[in-house]
């Protein structure tokens, strides 16, 4: 083993662990890294002065690794091996095996630790069971959920404990372990293999699934015949996980392929491109958990385990959690209160040089315009590094690699002319800036030709930008970017479900696809079902014969 300190990172070498799993305990001191001949227990504090060791004996790779989320119980970690699960109590710098669960006659893959319940474990197997285990009574599961093909993967609901997923090959079923009879609801999420799938960690009914087909979906399980978005990636992607911060995602690929800076973070209100890269590994990443944040810091830290056989810890600060904000919304309180401590903004805006024609023919489009306040304006904002003080100064460090937007600026009249595409659409706008902007005078936008969408297009797009651009001058921050990604964003929303409705002759206008009825759906081996419409083929049935019906006679079943 060594370590070493980067500039961003602590990095620590285990040369010869071999571990494939690897996992970050509640309270964030301790890493268990899993290999086949030894566990290995690595303080974060201290990674650089050695680590422990669990001795084990088998000559099989341990598949999923888990410590216990609850600060009660945080001494003990689950780790699946074949068929069976150890569970091991870590303390003291000792570690030994508690207790083993039996009951999969398959594989395992996969283990989940209850939110709620600190004595419950759920484990998934490709023998088509889902067990749930009270490690208070070890002999048996206490709940078993059947479903008809094997479940590569299992977690629970973050908001509510009766609720977890399993993904089935490209499928998943939501269950209630009050009913373990049958799942509560089924998505046909994508074409090809979850590798894995991740809650909301606000919102119970939200989760976000990653796919060998090079995508990652977000679902809403009320109205599983749509996603809510689509994040399109050029390779499988292995993970994707929300970030205990703000309204981010990490994505990393599938370990199968090999290429470099393949760990992404994003933000899931504007996915067209990563907020930021995590460059260091020299091989895929296999692993990665959020350290529990320390008190009083704002700071973060990503750990990761990759197959270059190093753990690596990513400091994540609060400029970079607070590209992952959602700007029509409000801020989140400490990232307003660290904007005087963000860096100089040319480390993280890229200016491009921008050559496109002014169009200054004007259409009769309606104007949205802030009059300035009344009262005497505000005293100016102080100087902060990393905000813009004039026009100027913001449009020179602007973001203008925006996915499908042109933006032509002219300082000296306080204006810009924005230029959209998206699918058969084009949107052209003029902003123009007042001169008390950004202290509490917002900009006015107004559409000029040529601009393809509707009226009512229009109308929703305006209320769009005019909140966003007002949640930014009540704080006098300028809102220029914020409202180009959410002008792009909703747009491209716009265009997709006039595409959905256009695909549907018979759906009604602006309607919502009302939630598949609760019963049970069954999986063939043919694949996922992409309609849910086809009716299942015939499993069984009943016939009378045909004698005199005054004659008793029995119904036939068939198999």
């Amino acid at each position: 083993m060594a370590a070493r300190w980067s500039s961003e990172n602590v990095v620590v070498e285990f040369r010869d662990s071999q571990a494939t799993a690897m996992s970050v305990d509640c309270v964030g001191q301790h890493a268990v890294l899993s290999g086949r001949r030894f566990l290995y227990i690595v303080s974060l504090d201290a990674p650089f002065e050695g680590h422990r060791k669990i001795s084990r004996q088998s000559k099989w790779d341990i598949g999923a690794v888990q410590w216990n989320p609850h600060d009660s119980f945080a001494h003990y970690f689950a780790a699946s091996s074949n068929q069976r699960v150890d569970l091991y109590k870590w303390k003291d710098g000792s570690g030994e095996v508690g207790t083993t669960l039996q009951g999969h006659t398959r594989v395992i893959s996969d283990l989940d630790w209850a939110v709620f319940e600190p004595d419950l474990l759920v484990t998934s197997s490709v023998d088509t069971y889902i067990y749930i285990w009270d490690i208070k009574d070890t002999r048996k599961p206490t709940v078993a959920l059947s479903a008809v093909a094997g479940a590569s993967q299992v977690k629970w609901n973050k908001k509510n404990a009766n609720c977890l997923a399993t993904s089935h090959d490209g499928d998943v079923r939501i269950w209630d372990k009050r009913k373990p009879s049958t799942a509560v609801e089924y998505l046909a999420a994508h074409l090809s293999k979850i590798h894995g799938l991740d809650w909301h960690p606000d919102s119970e009914h939200i989760l976000a699934t990653s796919s060998q087909d090079n995508s990652v979906k977000f679902w809403d399980y009320r109205q599983p015949r749509k996603y809510l978005n689509i994040l399109p990636c050029q390779v499988p992607v292995w993970k994707a996980r929300y970030t205990p911060f703000s309204n981010g995602l990490v994505t990393v690929m599938v370990p199968q392929l090999r290429r470099e800076n393949s760990l992404l973070l994003w933000n899931v209100f504007d996915l067209n491109t990563p907020v930021h890269t995590f460059v260091g590994h020299d091989d895929v990443v296999l692993e990665f958990q959020w350290r529990k944040q320390k008190e009083g810091s704002k700071d973060y830290q990503l750990v990761t385990w990759s197959r270059d056989q190093t753990l690596r810890m990513w400091r994540v600060d609060s400029q970079m959690q607070r590209l992952c904000a959602n700007d029509i919304l409000d801020g989140v309180d400490e990232f307003i209160e660290s904007i005087a401590l963000l860096p100089e903004p040319e480390k993280i805006l890229h200016t491009q040089d921008t050559d496109h024609q002014h169009n200054s023919s004007h259409g009769e489009e309606e104007v949205l315009k802030e009059d300035p306040p009344s009262s005497l304006l505000e005293e100016k904002k102080s100087e902060q590094p990393g905000l813009p003080q004039t026009l100027q100064q913001e449009f020179s460090l602007i973001n203008v690699q925006i996915r499908n937007v042109n933006v032509e600026m002219d300082a000296a009249d306080r204006s810009c002319t924005v230029s959209v595409h998206c699918s058969s659409h084009r949107v052209k706008m003029l902003v123009k800036f007042p001169a008390q902007y950004p202290n509490h005078a917002a900009p006015s936008f107004q559409f000029i030709n040529p601009t393809t969408i509707t009226s009512t297009m229009k109308a929703k797009l305006l209320k769009i930008l005019k909140d966003t651009s007002l949640q930014k001058v009540k704080r006098n921050q300028s809102c220029l970017e914020p409202c180009l990604r959410q002008l792009v964003s909703c747009l491209e929303s716009f265009v997709n479900q006039e595409d959905s409705a256009s695909s549907n002759p018979f759906a009604l206008p602006n309607s919502v696809t009302p939630p598949l009825p609760t019963f049970a759906r069954v999986t063939t081996a043919y694949g996922s079902y992409q309609d849910a419409n086809i009716p299942f083929p015939r499993t069984s049935g009943a016939r009378f014969c045909g004698a005199d019906l005054s004659r008793p006679c029995l119904p036939i079943t068939l198999a």
